[in-house]
């Protein structure tokens, strides 16, 4: 059996959400106003949702950006001593010489 991927399986789910959406819109006891309301109301609650999961990640991912770009700079500090520390070691060795 051939497996699916993330992206897909997501988009299964999200076509199985619609059409059961849709079915039950048209089987729905309320009327068209308020079905209409309905929809209105949980697209907002949905988009409300989606853009605080935005933020969320992309808070996330700043906070991730801003611990690589400290590691970048210790790693920088590092490096710097190590050079300082190689190029006294090779002006000793050269005078002794």
């Amino acid at each position: 059996m051939a497996r699916c991927s993330l992206t897909a399986g997501i988009g299964y789910f999200v076509a199985g959400v619609t059409v059961g959406a849709g079915v039950a819109l048209l089987l729905a006891p309320k009327t068209g106003e308020q079905t209409r309301k309905l929809i209105a109301k949980k697209a907002g609650e949905g988009k409300d949702y989606f853009n605080a999961k935005g933020r969320e990640v992309r808070a996330h991912a700043e906070e991730l950006v801003g611990k690589g770009r400290e590691i970048v700079a210790k790693q920088r500090e590092r490096l710097a001593e190590v050079l300082e520390t190689g190029k006294e070691a090779a002006k000793s060795t050269l005078s002794i010489v």
